[in-house]
């Protein structure tokens, strides 16, 4: 899995994010995902726009290994089973050429600046905002934006041994979250808006 990893990484850093024809995969993806990957309003089907290509690499070859197990999502497993690695990389550039839009989801406010410092002390140094020019070359996906019920499954199934974490660091950081601590990063993830509709 570290081996895979690091391998979507240097693929991540080689290249470019450029924007890729639909490749004729990607219809499997989008009645769940959609083709601007934002999603068709289901709160666990995560957001792909604004991942880079590498990342969802990372994510659907994950899926293949078992390093994710498919705990309510049955149709992810099923539908990755039988990629093959050129198809993985199609449709990895094709979403990572999107661009996140706001889901302009409610949250709490209060938990929300709770959740800004956590987020600066456990996973900033990995995880950028998505219309940030570090996200490109971030270790960690952009969490700004997604669904808060799917950032809460994925976070919760990461503390269940349901996913592995990708480095140790990570593995260290969710050990050193507390009781509420889930709720407050979700409603700061949640309060994201693109830079260029807050002007």
């Amino acid at each position: 899995m570290q081996q895979r990893f690091r391998f979507c990484l240097l693929a991540l850093l080689a290249l470019p994010a450029l924007a890729a024809a639909r490749p004729d995969a990607v219809d499997a993806c989008v009645e769940c995902h959609g083709a601007d990957g934002m999603g068709k309003g289901d709160p666990m089907v995560p957001v792909l726009a604004g991942i880079p290509a590498g990342h969802v690499e990372e994510a659907v070859f994950a899926y293949i290994d078992g390093a994710r197990r498919c705990v309510r999502e049955p149709k992810m497993c099923e539908t990755v089973a039988e990629l093959d690695q050129d198809t993985v990389f199609a449709i990895a550039n094709y979403y990572g050429g999107k661009e996140r839009q706001a889901l302009n989801q409610p949250f709490d406010e209060e938990l929300a600046e709770e959740g800004a410092a956590l987020h600066r002390q456990h996973c900033g140094a990995c995880h950028a905002r998505p219309d940030s020019k570090q996200a490109e070359f971030a270790i960690g996906i952009p969490l700004h934006g997604q669904r808060k019920e799917y950032l809460r499954f994925a976070i919760e199934a990461y503390l269940a041994g349901d996913r592995e974490a990708l480095l140790p660091a990570m593995a260290h950081e969710l050990g050193e979250l507390e009781a509420g601590d889930i709720g407050a990063l979700v409603n700061y993830y949640a309060s994201y808006r693109p830079a260029d509709a807050a002007e």
